[in-house]
């Protein structure tokens, strides 16, 4: 397809400029919604204002070819539903006024439940959407769902690009960490309620390697992604006609095991290991053969290119 104009809206976040990067690369130009945080890059029009806005959604979409739908918020029982449902919804709208090739949106496998809920096989784009416990997952489900019923009453050409958990820089190193963990911000992301002796570690500033275990002490498995994998997928997708009513799966090349993993971290960076019991979860792995098959989607940052590289940004980085 001839995609000169993208609309974006979530440009200002992590993965959003990287998504800019990609687009205006390609010689294409965005018209960015900016809320709070400024974009000043080539090639990129901004317009103030926020999702919630239904006119000022419409500014950025008019005209386009392409709109990438970001935006979103976390467990803010505040603005979550009106950034991430409503605000969604409003850029479906502006769409359908408009002569709009692809929507593209980001989904997550959050919207599969993914280790919240048993996972017999491997997680494919045929799973049943189950979000799991909070705001955010729930949001994810609802995205899905909205963009697919647009596709039926109104012939909106979409895409979804389902990510897994996206990792990037150095941050992978601070999920291996017993000193970073014990308190997350999201559910499922931490180690939650420790015994007496691992708080001693922690209170003692004494870091581990953590290798989590289920409640059998068996370690997990687990599938994340490489932020530069994620945009592999993305620049298969932008444009490509075979993409149109699909929804893929975009992981890394095979999920991990916690065992191995932080054993390697361990040699690489002379911290002991600690195996930490994180019962109530469950193993899983994304199947991602959709978008190999039909995308060549062909991810390059497996667990051990991924923690070597997050060592490499943090010698780097001071």
């Amino acid at each position: 397809m001839d995609i000169r104009t993208v609309a974006v809206f979530g440009a200002s976040g992590k993965i959003g400029r990287r998504v800019v990067e990609l687009i205006t690369g390609r010689g294409a130009a965005v018209r960015a919604l900016v809320h709070r945080t400024p974009i000043e890059m080539d090639g990129v029009t901004t317009v103030s204002g926020s999702i919630t806005d239904a006119e000022a959604v419409r500014e950025v979409v008019a005209g386009a070819d392409a709109v990438v739908q970001m935006a979103t918020a976390k467990e803010d029982p505040d603005t979550f539903f009106d950034v991430s449902v409503k605000g969604t919804l409003n850029v479906l709208e502006a769409c359908r006024d408009e002569p709009i090739k692809q929507f593209l949106i980001f989904g997550g496998d959050a919207a599969l439940g993914i280790w919240f809920y048993p996972q017999p096989i491997p997680i494919d784009e045929s799973h049943k959407l189950m979000a799991y416990p909070g705001y955010y997952a729930f949001t994810k489900v609802m995205e899905e769902v909205m963009t697919e019923q647009y596709g039926f009453q109104y012939g909106l050409p979409w895409t979804i690009l389902r990510s897994s958990w996206v990792f990037e820089a150095d941050d992978l190193l601070g999920h291996f960490s017993l000193l970073e963990n014990v308190d997350p911000s999201e559910p499922g992301h931490g180690f939650g309620e420790q015994p007496p002796e691992v708080m001693k570690l922690v209170d003692a500033g004494e870091e581990r390697v953590v290798i989590q275990t289920n409640g059998d002490g068996v370690p997990y498995h687990r599938h994340i992604v490489h932020i530069d994998d994620v945009m592999q997928g993305l620049g298969l997708m932008l444009g490509n006609e075979a993409a149109l009513g699909q929804s893929f799966n975009i992981a890394a090349p095979s999920a991990f095991n916690y065992l191995p993993a932080a054993d390697h971290l361990s040699a690489k960076t002379e911290t002991p290991t600690l195996e930490l019991p994180c019962p109530g979860y469950h193993s899983f792995e994304i199947n991602i053969n959709r978008a190999r098959t039909i995308l060549g989607y062909a991810p390059e940052n497996d667990i051990y290119r991924m923690i070597d590289r997050a060592l490499e940004h943090r010698a780097h980085s001071g």
